[in-house]
């Protein structure tokens, strides 16, 4: 699966998705993309998911029109708590379709 991380995360964060082909938004040289206008770059290079910590984004885009699923880390964006939901974000890979949201919390 081709999936997309946002500037939201830390770029290490892209290594801990193994098995897929990763990219960061910093590394597509898309810093700084209006939601939309990324969303949009970003089907037309191909990627199937978007990785965020951005909460709101699925309120302000019509994923569903776009193409692109997105999968939401409920967490805070630093890497001690991002790597431990990692296996519930790769078993969300696993399920996601285009147009859908995921969000991918801390067990509580």
């Amino acid at each position: 699966m081709r999936i997309l991380v946002d500037e939201s995360l830390p770029r290490q964060f892209a290594a801990e998705l193994s098995g897929h082909d990763v990219s960061t938004v910093r590394a597509q040289r898309w810093l700084g993309l209006r939601n939309g206008v990324l969303l949009r770059a970003a089907v037309r290079a191909g990627f199937e998911v978007l990785v965020t910590a951005d909460r709101s984004l699925e309120f302000q885009q019509n994923l569903q029109a776009i193409g692109i699923a997105v999968i939401v880390l409920a967490v805070r964006n630093r890497m001690p708590e991002l790597k431990p939901i990692v296996p519930r974000l790769l078993r969300a890979l696993e399920s996601i379709g285009r147009g859908q949201v995921i969000k991918v919390e801390a067990r509580s």
